[in-house]
């Protein structure tokens, strides 16, 4: 159980940022980091030394993509909705990263703010390395475009 509490303690908040970035909803990323902590403590798997914040990551993922699954079939509120009464946390760059279509906003959050390699982000998410890299190049692009038109980035001669 030390174990648990030390594991939960030392990636509680890489889970929930995960989440939030993948849900777009504070309280769905409040459940998902429940859920994955719960999950961690009821199979309590046996993870190598340095692989368990790829463990939490790579099942906080899979319960998004649950999740994603079954509200698909009921309504929810716009992202725009949700940012304006999100955390206060949220910083400008992270409002504009949160702004990007899910799957990019995945890439860029895992690669940027977690700093996974886009072999690590495809096992993750279930999907090639060039497929991540893709995602990465267009997100940076809409990205460094939303925030040249918003003022945040100049391009230096």
């Amino acid at each position: 159980m030390d174990e648990i509490l030390r594991l939960f303690h030392q990636y509680k908040d890489a889970v929930y940022r995960l989440a939030l970035s993948l849900t777009g909803f504070p309280a769905d990323a409040e459940d998902v980091t429940q859920t994955v902590f719960l999950k961690l403590m009821e199979k309590q798997p046996e993870l190598e030394p340095g692989k368990e914040r790829a463990w939490l990551l790579q099942v906080t993922a899979n319960e998004c993509r649950s999740l994603y699954r079954w509200l698909r079939r009921r309504s929810t509120v716009s992202l725009d909705e949700a940012l304006a009464v999100a955390a206060p946390e949220y910083t400008p760059l992270l409002t504009h990263v949160m702004q990007q279509r899910p799957k990019d906003r995945a890439v860029l959050y895992l690669f940027y703010y977690e700093g996974f390699s886009t072999e690590e982000i495809g096992r993750m998410l279930h999907t090639s390395q060039s497929a991540v890299t893709t995602r990465l190049h267009r997100a940076r692009k809409t990205l460094k475009a939303t925030l040249e038109q918003e003022g945040y980035y100049e391009t230096g001669l």
